[in-house]
């Protein structure tokens, strides 16, 4: 949300094919309170989320580039991804480039950014991640024959979908909103993990030609409004995964 000019000037141009950009920043959790006063926040219309990671116990994935995720969502269906990152938009086969249901998106974060791409599928309403979680139903019958095919053709060799175990929920709680006196909504994210850290990150997206504009704007506002624009930033992503990566190594430690 906060990059250097000229690091978003280079995001831009490398990544112009891209659907969106989302401007993201992490709020260290001493200044969650503040944070959330500050931009007048009810946490009541928050939606909770659950999430949940596939991967190998020591993350062969995450190494590789490749995201499996599933997510059950308060008052709608569950639904799914599987996402590669870092890409170059113009390297993806325009089947799959193309696919309705893919979504090329920049995430910009002070200091740097990334581009992934996001193949998306909805499951609707019903108990389909729950039973994978609990093993009572296989990995991949969570996913459809094109999300598959695109996990097949960038996953390490050996790995299917059904080899991989279950690391989660993590509890999210997402808030849409738009701040008094500002024109653009921002979403925030409070992601809480089962060892008591919790993550608080707070992002819009635009469109890429709007990414200058766009993150002059935020910045102001967050400044305004006394948001800590310069702490440590953290990855949910990552900070998920390492954490049960971790828990798991120490179960079979025992």
């Amino acid at each position: 949300m906060l990059l250097d000019p000229a690091v978003l000037e280079e995001m831009l141009a490398l990544t112009s094919h891209a659907d969106s950009v989302e401007l993201k920043l992490t709020v260290p959790d001493s200044e969650r309170r503040a944070t959330v006063t500050g931009l007048g926040m009810d946490p009541l219309d928050a939606q909770i989320r659950q999430v949940f990671f596939f991967d190998t116990p020591d993350l062969r994935l995450n190494k590789a580039g490749v995201v499996v995720r599933a997510r059950r969502v308060q008052g709608r269906g569950d639904d799914t991804v599987i996402k590669l990152r870092p890409i170059v938009p113009d390297e993806l086969p325009p089947s799959v480039r193309n696919a309705k249901t893919m979504v090329v998106e920049v995430d910009a974060m002070p200091g740097g950014y990334v581009c992934s791409a996001s193949f998306k599928g909805a499951l609707g309403p019903g108990d389909a991640v729950r039973q994978v979680a609990a093993g009572d139903r296989a990995v991949r019958k969570l996913y459809s024959k094109a999300q598959r095919a695109f996990y097949a053709a960038h996953a390490p060799d050996g790995i299917g979908l059904d080899d991989l175990t279950v690391l989660g929920p993590i509890t999210v709680l997402k808030l849409k909103f738009t701040p008094k006196g500002f024109k653009r909504r921002l979403v925030a994210e409070l992601w809480l993990y089962p060892d008591g850290e919790r993550i608080l990150e707070l992002s819009t997206k635009c469109a890429p030609t709007e990414g200058f504009q766009v993150a002059a704007e935020t910045r102001a506002l967050l400044a305004e409004r006394g948001v800590d624009l310069y702490g440590e930033q953290q990855t949910k992503t990552k900070t998920a995964l390492d954490y049960f990566a971790k828990n798991l190594q120490e179960q079979a430690a025992v």
